[in-house]
């Protein structure tokens, strides 16, 4: 069966038909995909015994599986796709300590799940895939993964390739095809996003119009302090970040879910950023959330702007 049948309402052809361009331009070459798709191909022969994905450590693989050589080669190809974003993985006794201690932001979320086994999940923006593995051990029917960069869809490919999670799957895709998939989904992941569209009103409908009757979204977004309902629309960047479009306050992110159409909008948990969860690691080398902040005043970013906060929030599509 393939995993579109999984979307009998969806417009399939539109989706196939972007795939198969995709699939055509990474045939070519384009745009340096080889950078990605090399470090991929080389360790495709290889595949986990074991593998763990209910602890905080997204486990594939033990040391002693491979030999010398192959264990180098994968370390090789961990190195090609940094930088790694999102983690902690270890993978073949390799550990990546990744930029963001995504294990923060999971362990927060899941007590909000809705039940996802045997459910169709997306995750949009799934990068290299950590919350899909953690996903995975909830035995979810299948996962869609939507990322459009090449380095996190290679290292998500590499990463499944060794666990061999046949519900787990990524694509090329954005956030603006999730339409595409009308009532496909009984869940929703929109994991640090939203800021990053200009029209978010608009993408929270369209992302409405994916969930099945009765499906959930779960949101977590880059936002700004406040009790008021307002969203901060900096100059040129927020926190060195180019292409941050409207930061909100929590109020104010309900008020987006609510006129998107959700019911039942529930802001679960909201937080200060810190250096201890985004931070410089040997895996993520470049500047991060410490160099984004006003030294002299730790509650602005070096724009003047508040400092960020992290919102999350759990909305129903209705029957």
């Amino acid at each position: 069966m393939r995993y579109l049948d999984h979307f009998p309402n969806a417009d399939l052809r539109a989706i196939e038909a972007f795939l198969q361009e995709k699939a055509q331009w990474l045939a070519q070459g384009k745009k340096g995909s080889e950078r990605f798709r090399l470090p991929y191909e080389s360790v495709q022969h290889i595949r986990a015994a074991e593998c763990d994905f209910s602890s905080d450590v997204v486990s594939i693989g033990r040391a002693d599986e491979l030999s010398r050589q192959d264990r180098e080669k994968v370390y090789k190809a961990m190195r090609d796709f940094m930088p790694w974003r999102k983690g902690p993985f270890e993978v073949f006794g390799i550990t990546i300590d990744a930029e963001w201690r995504s294990e923060r932001k999971w362990n927060r979320a899941l007590p909000e799940l809705p039940e996802l086994k045997g459910k169709i999940v997306a995750d949009i923006g799934c990068n290299n895939g950590y919350y899909m593995f953690r996903m995975a051990h909830l035995k979810p029917k299948l996962v869609l993964g939507f990322e459009p960069y090449l380095q996190h869809y290679f290292a998500f490919k590499t990463l499944n390739g060794f666990a061999g999670c046949g519900n787990l799957l990524c694509e090329l895709l954005g956030v603006e095809h999730i339409g595409l998939f009308r009532k496909g989904f009984d869940v929703i992941f929109l994991m640090g996003i939203l800021y990053h569209r200009s029209s978010p009103v608009e993408v929270l409908r369209e992302i409405r119009a994916a969930l099945k009757p009765g499906g959930v979204l779960i949101v977590e977004s880059q936002g700004i302090p406040g009790k008021e309902p307002w969203a901060l629309f900096p100059k040129q960047r927020y926190a060195k970040v180019p292409g941050t479009y409207f930061v909100p306050t929590a109020a104010c992110l309900e008020n987006w879910l609510s006129r998107a159409g959700f019911s039942g909008v529930k802001i679960f948990f909201s937080h200060p950023m810190s250096s201890r969860e985004q931070r410089r690691t040997e895996w993520m080398v470049f500047e991060s959330y410490a160099d984004y902040i006003d030294q002299a005043n730790p509650a602005l970013t070096v724009e003047g702007y508040p400092a960020p906060i992290r919102i999350f929030a759990r909305a129903d599509n209705p029957l």
